[in-house]
């Protein structure tokens, strides 16, 4: 070998394993003196590229859904609808229409009277032509502006669309155009859903004047099917209680006490004959508690089963919308109008809905936990049902609401990135106010994925406890379990009682108890209610107010 020269085997080892390595650069292997005596062509030096600013990240608000959805099947969406094709015997998708009894007997005389009908009356008193739509709508306009200053319950009353939507719907109806059961029907949405033109306000001052040009999905479905619009309703601040920013929202039986939250406005509405059913949503109570609270008939669903577009996000995993009404039926009849998948709600999957009127109680599995009411038990029992103990409930909580939340309003709480400080002189309800939604920003990502890891075993040990039972009768509503597994759940009125017997106002109160479904048996509990109020009246008690 040439003493000026290189062992090119040697040479080209160590250049690849420089190459490899990322170090090769000029002069690594003896430069141009190694290579003396040899021609080699010497390549200019090398420039380094131009760096490529990146685009600057896509500004985030309240709404966009990430990449990761949840579902509400432990075995997923695809095991989800193979199952429903082979159970269903047809298709899983057909919606099934509900009917209704026709009208009979004499029409209500006064308004108060009229008001306090189910929707399944009033449908059956529009479907006769014995009243008008416009007639009705007037009738809740009337009361909505009498009790909305006793009862806070309303952030926008809609008299101009309210009038328009019931004219539309009178023109439809004398001409033969009858849609079903919520043609000319009107009623209330909770201040979360975006009404194009009108004001949502999330219950907080911060926003008291934002204004959408787009519906939500749930409106427009409503408006498809006919419903009419006559107010937006009160929502604790940030979907939290029943406080917001024009103050508290206050209880039709009691108004010394709150409607509960944070669907604070369509608990105190629906109850007090505002209008004739309302949409709430819930994320950790907020169906379930005003319900109770306010004496109504609710559902809110399995999770993913109604679309949350247009609406305020608390948690993309958690958030749930439903009907909040006087009847199960009337449950039924929102609820098949509004629930189905949305692709703009990236969570939302169609499941069947087969409500039955007359359910064989025999045939269907219903439990009842320790602090069941025995009364509601014993009705069932009455009624053909075989309530048998529930096994062990299981427990869990994850961290989901807190994190999501601060993700869903970082663009409030840090604006353009940078998280102000609350002043030292705050008050404490301004500290409490400006601080919610910070803490969950230090969640370490490990620890949200490893509490969703242990949410998906909860969902499965609470499967196992539904596998022998279509439901389950509970006092406390099990609220904190159910909104992390997605099970669906529907409140349902049984009884009276003085609540706060010690207290300077004791007061004659509705009392109630929660069924609690097996995922995607919306239809099942529903049927269960409805059977059990087709022979009590406990669901038509009417408060005393204004």
């Amino acid at each position: 070998m040439n003493k000026s020269g290189i062992d090119r085997r040697r040479f080209v080892a160590t250049a690849a394993a420089a190459a490899a390595a990322g170090t090769l650069r000029p002069g690594t292997l003896g430069g141009s003196e190694a290579f003396a005596g040899t021609e080699v062509a010497t390549a200019p030096p090398l420039q380094a590229p131009q760096r490529q600013e990146p685009p600057p990240p896509v500004p985030l608000g309240n709404g966009e859904p990430p990449a990761l959805q949840f579902q509400a099947y432990p075995g997923g969406t695809g095991a989800l609808m193979e199952k429903l094709w082979r159970e269903d015997g047809g298709n899983p998708f057909a919606r099934t229409a509900i009917d209704i009894e026709r009208w009979s007997g004499p029409v209500p005389t006064s308004e108060e009277d009229l008001a306090f009908q189910p929707v399944h009356r009033l449908a059956a008193l529009i479907r006769a032509r014995e009243i008008t739509s416009s007639e009705l709508t007037e009738v809740y306009l009337d009361r909505l502006k009498r009790l909305d200053p006793v009862l806070l319950c309303a952030v926008t009353i809609l008299e101009g669309r309210a009038r328009e939507e019931a004219q539309q719907a009178d023109v439809e109806i004398a001409a033969g155009g009858w849609r079903g059961p919520l043609h000319g029907i009107p009623y209330g949405v909770k201040d979360l859903f975006a009404v194009a033109g009108t004001r949502t306000t999330w219950g907080a001052a911060d926003f008291s004047n934002q204004f959408t040009r787009y519906d939500s999905e749930v409106v427009m479905r409503l408006r498809e099917a006919g419903a009419v619009l006559a107010a937006k309703l009160a929502t604790g601040e940030f979907a939290r209680g029943d406080q917001w920013y024009r103050g508290r929202t206050r209880n039709p039986w009691n108004v010394d006490e709150g409607s509960s939250g944070s669907s604070a406005g369509p608990g105190s509405a629906t109850a007090a004959a505002c209008v004739a059913f309302a949409i709430g949503t819930e994320t950790q109570g907020s169906i379930v508690s005003p319900s109770r609270r306010c004496g109504l008939t609710a559902l809110r669903p399995t999770f993913g089963r109604v679309s949350r577009y247009g609406g305020m996000v608390l948690s993309w995993s958690m958030d749930k919308t439903g009907p909040m009404c006087r009847s199960a039926l009337d449950c039924a009849l929102v609820f098949n109008a509004i629930h189905g998948a949305d692709e703009k709600d990236p969570a939302s999957l169609t499941t069947p809905f087969r409500f039955d009127p007359a359910p064989d109680l025999a045939a269907l599995r219903i439990g009842y936990t320790d602090d069941a009411p025995e009364s509601f038990v014993e009705a069932l029992r009455a009624l053909g049902a075989d309530p048998k103990p529930m096994p062990e409930i299981p427990s869990g909580r994850s961290n989901a609401l807190g994190v999501e939340s601060a993700a869903a309003f970082d663009f409030h709480v840090a604006p353009g990135g940078e998280l102000p400080q609350i002043p030292e002189d705050a008050d404490p309800a301004e500290r409490r106010r400006r601080g919610r939604f910070r803490g969950s920003r230090e969640v370490p990502a490990l620890d949200f994925v490893q509490s969703q890891r242990r949410r998906l075993i909860l969902m499965k040990e609470m499967a196992e406890v539904m596998q022998d039972f279509d439901m389950f009768v509970s006092g406390s509503g099990q609220v904190g379990l159910t909104n992390q597994t997605g099970n669906p759940a529907a409140v349902v009125p049984y009884d009276f009682g003085v609540r706060n017997p010690d207290s300077d106002s004791p007061t004659e109160m509705p009392l109630t108890t929660t069924l609690i479904g097996d995922l995607f048996a919306d239809d099942k509990i529903l049927s269960v209610a409805h059977a059990y109020q087709m022979g009590t009246d406990w669901h038509l008690r009417r408060p005393e107010v204004g």
